[in-house]
C-alpha cells in the first residue's frame, strides 16, 4: 500500500513538472516581440527586361548581276566601304564587245534615218518609210542602251556604307546571274527587335502619346549596358496567336560599330512609377494565387487582409488596393501567429526597412 501511494506521488509530481515547462513555453512564445512596419510611398522605376536581336539598319546580299569569270576582288571581310566604292570586277572582254557592236549599229540607224528624212523633205520617199527608218534608230539605241548596262553591271559598287561580310566567291571564279557574292551591312544605327505581351503592349499605348517615343537601355551579351540609348520607334501590326506577343523595335545609334548584325542582348525598359506604394516581398504570403498580409489593428492583433500587387521590384511590392500608407503590417515571423492573434511588436520606419532590401529608386 504504501509502494502504490509513492507511485502516485511520483506520477504526480512528474505531469505537474511537464505542465509547468509547457506553460513556460507557451508564455514565451506569447510574448515574442514581432517586427511591424508601414508601406512606404515613393517615386520610383520599374524595369522591364526583354530577350532581343540585334540588326543592322541595312543588311542585304550582293548578288552577280551578270555572268562571267571574277576578275578581282577589290575588298575584304570585315572591311569597311564606302557608298559608290569598288567590289568586284567581272571580266569585261564579251560586254565591250557586245557595246561596240551595239554602238555600231546605232551609228548606222542613225545614218539610215537622216538619209531617209532627207529624201522624205524631198517627197521621193513616203512618210512611212521614214517613221520605219525612226523605229529602226530607235531600237538600235535601245539596244546600245542595254549593251552598256550589261558592260556597266559587270563592276560592282557599293550603294551605302557598310562593312563587309564573308566573301563566298574567289577571283577566277566563273560566276552565274544572281550567285551571291558576300553580304554589306550599315550598322551605323540598330534595328533591335523584341517580344511584348498584349497586357504589357495595352499599358505602353496607354501610358505613351503617340508622339512621343520611349527610352530604352540595351544590355549587351556580356552583361554590360550600351553606352547609347535607344527609343522605340516601331510596332509591328499583328500579334502572334501562337505566342501571344507582338514584336517591338528600338533604334540605336552605333556610332563606335561595336555592336553587328545577328548579336542579342536584352531591352530595359523603364517605367516610372509616381508615389507607388512599396512593401517588401517577404511580408506577403499566398493563397490560392492571392496575395496577403497580416495587418496589426489599434488593439495590436493581427488580422489577415488581402492585397492587390501592381508592378514587381527587385525586393519589393507596388501594392495598388489592400493597404494605405498608414496600415501595419507583420514584416516578419508569418508563421507564427494566427488571424486575429495578439502580438507585441517593434516597430520599423518603412525607408530604413526598405533601405536594406537594395531599393532601385529616385
Amino acid at each position: 500500500m504504501k509502494f502504490t501511494k509513492t507511485v502516485i506521488l511520483s506520477l504526480i509530481v512528474l505531469f505537474t513538472h511537464a505542465t509547468c515547462h509547457q506553460n513556460h513555453g507557451i508564455h514565451q512564445e506569447s510574448e515574442s516581440t514581432f517586427q511591424v512596419t508601414s508601406p512606404l510611398k515613393k517615386d520610383t522605376v520599374v524595369t522591364s527586361q526583354y530577350v532581343c536581336q540585334i540588326h543592322a539598319i541595312q543588311h542585304i546580299e550582293l548578288r552577280a548581276l551578270e555572268e562571267g569569270y571574277l576578275q578581282d576582288i577589290f575588298v575584304d571581310e570585315g572591311q569597311l566601304v564606302k557608298k559608290g566604292q569598288r567590289l568586284f570586277q567581272i571580266m569585261t572582254t564579251i560586254y565591250e564587245a557586245e557595246a561596240q557592236k551595239a554602238r555600231a549599229e546605232a551609228k548606222f540607224a542613225e545614218i539610215e534615218f537622216q538619209n531617209t528624212k532627207s529624201l522624205a523633205d524631198s517627197n521621193i520617199v513616203s512618210l512611212n518609210e521614214l517613221a520605219l527608218a525612226k523605229a529602226d534608230l530607235d531600237k538600235a539605241n535601245a539596244e546600245l542602251m542595254l549593251a552598256e548596262a550589261h558592260l556597266e553591271f559587270s563592276e560592282m559598287k557599293a550603294p551605302f556604307n557598310g562593312l563587309i561580310n564573308h566573301l563566298h566567291v574567289r577571283s577566277g571564279s566563273l560566276l552565274e546571274q544572281g550567285e551571291l557574292l558576300t553580304t554589306l551591312s550599315d550598322i551605323s544605327q540598330l534595328w533591335v527587335y523584341f517580344n511584348v505581351s498584349e497586357s504589357e503592349y495595352l499599358d505602353y499605348k496607354t501610358k505613351v502619346g503617340k508622339d512621343s517615343l520611349i527610352d530604352v537601355n540595351l544590355l549587351m551579351a556580356n552583361d554590360k549596358l550600351f553606352d547609347h540609348p535607344g527609343k522605340v520607334t516601331a510596332i509591328e501590326a499583328d500579334f502572334n496567336h501562337e505566342t501571344g506577343n507582338i514584336a517591338f523595335r528600338a533604334t540605336f545609334p552605333n556610332p563606335d560599330r561595336l555592336l553587328r548584325h545577328g548579336e542579342t542582348g536584352s531591352i530595359l525598359i523603364h517605367i516610372p512609377l509616381t508615389q507607388a506604394l512599396l512593401i517588401p516581398q517577404k511580408a506577403t504570403f499566398e493563397i490560392l494565387d492571392r496575395k496577403y498580409v497580416f495587418v496589426v489593428d489599434q488593439d495590436n492583433i493581427v488580422r489577415l487582409r488581402q492585397i492587390t500587387i501592381g508592378e514587381e521590384l527587385p525586393h519589393l511590392y507596388e501594392v495598388r488596393e489592400g493597404l494605405s500608407e498608414k496600415d501595419k503590417f507583420l514584416l516578419e515571423g508569418l508563421r507564427k501567429v494566427s488571424n486575429e492573434d495578439k502580438i507585441s511588436y517593434q516597430y520599423l520606419a518603412p525607408d530604413s526597412v526598405l533601405s536594406k532590401l537594395e531599393l532601385y529608386a529616385e
